[in-house]
C-alpha cells in the first residue's frame, strides 16, 4: 500500500506536542496510540484531548486507562450539509496548512516515516522561532502572520 498518514497532537494554539507518520493501511486509532504513547510523559498538564471520529471506539477507553486522559471526539453534524467549520477540529487543520507551506512537506519525499516526523518537528520550530522573532522585509518592516 502507497503513502502515510500523519497523527499530530497540538496544543490549544495549534502548536506541536507530538508527531507520528505511518503507513497508510494503519487504522487511525492505532496511529492515535503512537501519538498517545509519545506524548503522555511529555504533557503532564495534559488533560482533555478533541480528536476526529475516526479515533471513536476503544480508543477513547484506552487513553483513559493509559494516560488517565479524556477525549472528546468532535462528531460532524448529520443535518448540516456541505463544508462548515467543526469546533475544536479547525486548529489540527490550521497546523496542518502551517506545515503545508514547507516544501518539504508537500509530498511525500521522505523514505522513512521518522525522517518525515523530524522534518515535521523543524518545520515546527520554525515556525515557533519566526513567531518569537520575525524577519524583517526589505523596507525593515516587520510582517506578523496570525
Amino acid at each position: 500500500m502507497k503513502g502515510r498518514k500523519r497523527h499530530i497532537l497540538v496544543d490549544t494554539m495549534g502548536l506541536l506536542i507530538a508527531v507520528v507518520v505511518h503507513a497508510a493501511g494503519i487504522q487511525d486509532r492505532d496511529g492515535g496510540r503512537r501519538v498517545i504513547e509519545k506524548a503522555r510523559f511529555a504533557c503532564t498538564r495534559l488533560q482533555k484531548i478533541w480528536a476526529d471520529g475516526g479515533y471513536a471506539g476503544d480508543f477513547v477507553d484506552w487513553v483513559k486507562t493509559f494516560a488517565d486522559w479524556t477525549v472528546e471526539i468532535v462528531r460532524r453534524d448529520e443535518e448540516k450539509k456541505g463544508f462548515y467549520v467543526l469546533p475544536r477540529r479547525w486548529i489540527v487543520e490550521r497546523t496542518l496548512a502551517w506545515l503545508s507551506r514547507y516544501r518539504r512537506l508537500s509530498k511525500d519525499y521522505e523514505t522513512l516515516p521518522r525522517t518525515s516526523e523530524n522534518i515535521i518537528y523543524i518545520a515546527m520550530i520554525n515556525l515557533m522561532l519566526h513567531r518569537l522573532a520575525p524577519e524583517p522585509n526589505h523596507n525593515g518592516y516587520v510582517m506578523q502572520f496570525q
